[in-house]
């Protein structure tokens, strides 16, 4: 049965969402708050990386969190404030941190990650799609042995959960980068990674979505929703009323504003992260994560990005210099021969992700609301399960049985 559909947040999530809902006969509206050219979706480092299986939230995290709140370059950095969202987010992420909870959570992140980048071979190839797709792995470059014995630990972890993973030399990594010069001890290498230019996807999705006849509002910011018996009637934005059958949360890290209007607390933060750009001939082919500094590494479509950190401090759009310097100087540490200029440094752009305490996203149904499905706190993994994520949300719209078994995600889980 078609049913009217409206999707607050026009992000990746909001857009495959989108895509499969229209898929189904829906019809769909996204309504966004900003002018849709910017934010994580655009900013982001572009992986699909079913690589990343082990949780934000992970054992020692927290420890390290409180030694780096000290230090504003640090990779995580918790900014300490007087806020009780943020108290309560805190002792539920530091709960989260145990190593019962990352077992539990690894088949669940691997699971949405394969399948979205499944989707996105999909989506290139029946839509005929021409944006930046390669599917080249990912090098997870360490400087010390301490980190490489980690990294070699969590490859280890991810082959026998059937991940392509291996250690590489010194030796092995001059071939695989032969004209880069790298200051590392070495590497482990994720054939089962590939990564895009993200604003190219976007930009083709949101072609294709106008295409089909998916309305879009921007500049339309949610202010209030109407909500009768556990259901919503109708959304107010600063301009309009809407009304439909279904909605979709997708608002990044806004969801949380939203979603308190139903008397539902999902927790989540803002996370912070940082891009700049270079088209110096930087000779990088293969993405790399610089593994003591926490820097993404990515050739992009014409260009490369250095992107990365993650900055619990509340929403607001502010560029530090200190972690944009933090970033460029990483870059330079294991790219001796890289040097970001101030203009590239003087461009730098950040984008705000929606960190959950668990590292896992929140996916389908509250008990508070009959007609809402949340889409929401993906943390650094929005890019690698957006489509994934799209697809349950219609799944779940369109009384379909779900890809996947969405335990793990549910919104109403306790920490």
């Amino acid at each position: 049965m078609s049913k009217k559909v409206i999707i607050i947040g026009g992000g990746i999530i909001g857009l495959c969402s989108a895509y499969y809902l229209q898929k189904e006969g829906h019809q769909v509206t996204i309504i966004d708050q900003s002018n849709m050219d910017g934010g994580a979706s655009y900013v982001n480092a572009g992986y699909l990386s079913p690589s990343h299986i082990v949780p934000l939230s992970a054992p020692g995290v927290m420890k390290k969190g409180l030694k780096w709140m000290l230090n504003s370059a640090s990779p995580l950095y918790i900014k300490p404030r007087l806020d009780s969202d943020f108290l309560k987010w805190t002792l539920a992420f530091n709960k989260s941190c145990n190593a019962s909870h990352v077992k539990k959570a690894i088949p669940a992140i691997k699971d949405i990650s394969l399948m979205s980048q499944d989707l996105y071979d999909d989506i290139k190839h029946d839509e005929s799609f021409t944006f930046h797709y390669e599917k080249k792995g990912l090098l997870m470059l360490c400087q010390t042995e301490k980190m490489l014995e980690e990294e070699v630990e969590t490859a280890r972890l991810a082959k026998r959960e059937g991940l392509d993973a291996e250690e590489i030399s010194v030796k092995e990594l001059e071939i695989l980068e032969p004209n880069v010069n790298l200051n590392v001890k070495g590497a482990t290498f994720y054939k089962c990674d590939s990564h895009t230019t993200p604003q190219e996807f976007m930009d083709e999705m949101k072609a294709y979505l106008k295409a089909v006849g998916v309305t879009f509002y921007l500049n339309e910011k949610v202010e209030d929703l109407e909500v009768v018996n556990r259901k919503i009637v109708s959304i107010k934005t600063n301009n309009q009323t809407f009304k439909a059958d279904e909605f979709v949360l997708a608002a990044g890290s806004w969801s949380h504003i939203l979603s308190k209007k139903l008397g539902l607390k999902l927790l989540l933060q803002a996370g912070k992260g940082y891009r700049i750009n270079t088209n110096q001939n930087t000779g990088i082919q293969i993405p790399s994560i610089l593994a003591e500094a926490k820097v993404a590494v990515t050739p992009m479509n014409g260009f490369t990005r250095f992107a990365g950190t993650m900055e619990i401090a509340g929403i607001n759009h502010n560029i530090n210099r200190v972690r944009v310097e933090a970033i460029a100087n990483a870059a330079t540490r294991y790219y001796p021969e890289i040097k970001l200029t101030s203009e590239e440094k003087d461009s730098a752009a950040c984008g705000l992700r929606p960190v959950s305490p668990d590292g896992l996203p929140y996916i389908g149904k509250s008990s508070k609301c009959s007609n809402l499905t949340i889409a929401a706190g993906h943390a650094m993994m929005g890019w690698s399960m957006g489509t994934g994520t799209g697809k349950l949300v219609s799944e779940i719209i369109s009384d379909k049985k779900t890809s996947l078994d969405m335990t793990m995600y549910l919104p109403d889980r306790k920490f």
